[in-house]
């Protein structure tokens, strides 16, 4: 009569095969489907939800731009025209959702004709879209993301921020936007453009990005607070009075200077006239007598 082995509990039956060869995959497996099943448990629907939604803003930004950007960008936003006529624009590949939000949110594009700079203008998109067309640019490469609102609002700057910010503005801007943030004339036609009535947001986005012949002042060269800072002198300017009654255009002794000689001087001038035919005729009179 053969001898009955003695039964195994579960553990010491996985002592006694834990070193089979399949051991190591089995426990692989097992960990792997735990993982899976814990992810699937904890975060499936919003990060699905968020792919989606993405998916869909950069579809349409897509979209948008083969019918409103394609013709003088490239189809793929490669840079060039159809030749066909159309403005051959730079490849937008690395210029980041920013880019595209300042150059489409302050109207500069689509541009409506070629020249050495494309001015300010109504926006030709709706947020929605511009946000769509930012999406899609940015899926191609990456670049500037939009800043935050907390990058710059300057609704509780204090004058210690105000002043600081004028001391960079005037160390880093002046050049071209004149002291007052009015702008000024540059070579070949170009202009640095007045900055008084842009959003706030808009102006992160320049420094950030560097449109057309603006340096780039990039995180790494400028501190966002500085920017911020920037950003609260020239709200601060916007709402600034003339101490002398007359702003002049703030656009230095340049304005100034003219006023002075064309006014003040032609005053003199029409005063001294006006003495002097006084004086003669009052010459005239006593001769006469």
């Amino acid at each position: 009569m053969s001898e009955k082995r003695p039964s195994l509990s579960p553990a010491r039956f996985l002592s006694a095969r834990r070193r089979h060869r399949s051991a190591g995959l089995v426990v692989l497996l097992f960990g792997l489907l735990a993982v899976g099943s814990a992810y699937a448990a904890f975060a499936p629907d919003n990060a699905v939800a968020d792919n989606s939604a993405q998916s869909q803003q950069i579809e349409e930004g897509k979209k948008l731009f083969a019918v409103g950007c394609s013709s003088c960008h490239g189809l793929n936003a490669e840079g060039g025209g159809n030749g066909e006529g159309k403005m051959a624009g730079p490849s937008l590949i690395g210029v980041g959702a920013a880019a595209v939000d300042f150059q489409v949110g302050t109207g500069r594009m689509p541009a409506m004709q070629p020249g050495a700079q494309i001015p300010r203008k109504a926006p030709a998109y709706s947020e929605k879209e511009i946000e769509a067309l930012a999406a899609y640019v940015a899926s191609l490469a990456p670049g500037p993301s939009v800043p935050g609102s907390e990058s710059y609002d300057v609704s509780k700057a204090t004058d210690e921020q105000v002043t600081r910010g004028g001391e960079l503005f005037r160390t880093n801007c002046t050049a071209c936007h004149n002291f007052a943030g009015r702008g000024g004339a540059l070579p070949n036609g170009k202009y640095a453009p007045s900055l008084m009535g842009v959003s706030e947001k808009h102006i992160y986005e320049a420094m950030l990005t560097g449109p057309q012949q603006m340096p780039v002042f990039s995180d790494q060269v400028m501190q966002p607070e500085d920017k911020r800072d920037i950003i609260a002198y020239l709200k601060a300017l916007e709402t600034q009075k003339d101490p002398g009654g007359f702003g002049l255009g703030r656009l230095g002794p340049v304005s100034e200077g003219l006023w002075g000689w064309f006014v003040g001087i032609g005053l003199l001038v029409a005063v001294a006239v006006w003495i002097g035919a006084k004086g003669v005729k009052a010459k005239g009179a006593k001769a006469s007598e």
